[in-house]
């Protein structure tokens, strides 16, 4: 059996190496670890950044590309952001297969239409995360957007932070099982509650990968699973490599290793 496709989220090599070296210069880094997809970050770039150079070093490169953005799907006052068409404009020139964002202030009488008229087929895949805030970050108000969205067969789906639901004290495999259907891309993270109460992503261990399987076991298999946790260290490919082959044995069935 095949090992499961893994992502690797930028912002997992730190905000401040990344602004340093530039998102593109990682990229041969992923590709020789083995990786099947990066996920750029918008809050890393200084500035907008050059999708058609981007673009044509990742295909080069042979990496699928997800495009993630802070932005909050419904503002406060109960509005579309207006500043979505934009963000999937640029998702599409970077040759994305989807746009990443979390779900804001949404409430079950929100009108979907405008929404509605700005998903196509085949243009990057609308993918909405639990973040780690009140409105975006608990299972309730999510089920009734992807409720609503069915409804009225919206071209999205999800994007399953493990990590986050830890913020508003929801259970992730609770989540796992009544969001599962929805669910298209996978953000590991273990997490780790200081003395000060600060919650930080950390490294999952052993107990965390077999802990996971039972969450990947509510998703459709063979999702593409991401690292979203610190990686640092001198040797960045093999500790790369290494993470990598973790996250792709979830969900094969076989006990997984931990490096």
């Amino acid at each position: 059996m095949h090992a499961n496709p893994v992502s690797i989220s930028l912002s997992s090599y730190g905000a401040s190496l990344v602004r340093q070296q530039g998102q593109e210069s990682f990229l041969e880094l992923l590709a020789a670890a083995g990786v099947m997809r990066v996920e750029l970050r918008e809050e890393l770039f200084d500035e907008a950044p050059d999708a058609a150079v981007l673009s044509a070093a990742m295909k080069a490169l042979r990496l699928e590309c997800l495009y993630s953005t802070p932005l909050e799907l419904w503002t406060p006052d109960g509005q579309l952001d207006p500043r979505l068409p934009a963000k999937l404009a640029l998702a599409r020139a970077l040759g994305a297969v989807a746009l990443k964002v979390s779900l804001g202030h949404y409430h079950p009488q929100r009108d979907l239409t405008a929404l509605q008229a700005l998903l196509h087929q085949g243009d990057p895949v609308l993918l909405v995360e639990n973040d780690q805030t009140p409105q975006g970050g608990r299972i309730e108000p999510l089920l009734q957007f992807f409720e609503h969205s069915e409804a009225l067969r919206l071209p999205l789906g999800m994007t399953f932070d493990i990590g986050n639901w830890q913020w508003q004290r929801e259970s992730a495999l609770q989540a796992a099982q009544q969001l599962g259907r929805w669910v298209r891309y996978v953000h590991c993270k273990a997490v780790h509650r200081e003395a000060n109460g600060r919650l930080i992503a950390v490294v999952p261990q052993a107990a965390d990968l077999v802990a996971w399987e039972a969450l990947f076991d509510a998703f459709t298999p063979g999702l593409v699973r991401a690292v979203e946790y610190p990686l640092a260290g001198d040797d960045l490919l093999a500790l790369t490599r290494a993470q990598v082959n973790n996250l792709a044995r979830i969900g094969l069935g076989a006990e997984v290793s931990h490096a």
